[in-house]
């Protein structure tokens, strides 16, 4: 249960695409910053002979944008795991100072998903099989007995309110674009969870969800048709909420933690 819609036409430069990954596409190896943005890089790095042009990001929230820019940069592979990224060459890209990009970046360090690098920037963070695995057992103890005990008090009529959300997933899905889906599966979890009234399980469980979301080092992308499988446990599991099945449920919750981005 993890990703997206296909975008159309241009996108803005903090929308996933917006990290080649060659540099005949125009990507910025680690080391290779842009002219303006040489005064903030490391000590022996070349700069790049070609600076893109810079792209505007709206000022407002600027820190924010570039948070959810590289959240999903992560998310679709764009961002490629054990890879070290300079905060001037990424600011560069963005149209904006490295000042952002390093606050949105020191975010991330601290959530798991990069590590600082001394001098250099930071480096996408590799996950193996075995991550994954341990993230969806933890996920599974915290969430199938919430689901358990929310099948048996909540009434049909407030889950069909959560239809929508469940149908978000399934449209990003068939369109194979990882980071919408990837938020559209998390904005369902979090509905469900929400209904038990406990902030602080819900806070807890979409961090988790979300460090379920980065990809594998050895399997950067996920498949469009894992994605559409994966959604549809979305849908099948509210009708077995609305039914009040709890072994449909226990068996859904855990057979999508366990699939192919859990």
């Amino acid at each position: 249960m993890e990703q997206g819609s296909a975008r159309e036409g241009a996108r803005p430069a903090y929308a996933p695409g917006a990290f080649p990954r060659t540099p005949a596409e125009g990507w910025i190896p680690e080391g290779r910053v842009p002219e303006q943005a040489r005064g903030e890089q490391a000590r022996g790095e070349h700069t790049h002979s070609e600076p893109p042009a810079p792209r505007v990001v709206q000022r407002h929230s600027v820190r924010g944008q570039i948070l959810d820019a590289l959240r999903a940069a992560l998310v679709d592979g764009e961002l490629v795991p054990g890879q070290v990224y300079s905060a001037p060459a990424l600011g560069a890209r963005f149209g904006v100072s490295a000042t952002p990009v390093r606050e949105a970046m020191q975010r991330l360090a601290v959530e798991g998903a990069v590590e600082v690098v001394p001098n250099r920037g930071f480096r996408v963070s590799e996950r193996g099989p075995r991550e994954l695995a341990e993230l969806a057992e933890v996920r599974a103890l915290i969430e199938v007995p919430v689901m358990l005990s929310l099948a048996r008090t909540v009434p049909a009529h407030r889950w069909s309110v959560l239809r929508p959300l469940a149908e978000a997933t399934v449209t990003a899905a068939a369109v194979g674009d990882r980071a919408a889906y990837a938020e559209s599966d998390r904005a369902f979890h979090r509905a469900v969870l929400t209904l038990s009234g406990n902030e602080q399980l819900v806070a807890v469980a979409d961090e988790l969800h979300r460090r379920s979301q980065w990809p594998l080092v050895s399997n950067p992308a996920t498949r469009r048709a894992d994605l559409l499988a994966d959604a549809s446990e979305h849908t099948a599991l509210l009708d077995a909420l609305i039914a009040q099945d709890l072994n449909v449920v226990q068996a859904l919750v855990r057979e999508h933690f366990t699939g192919a981005e859990g």
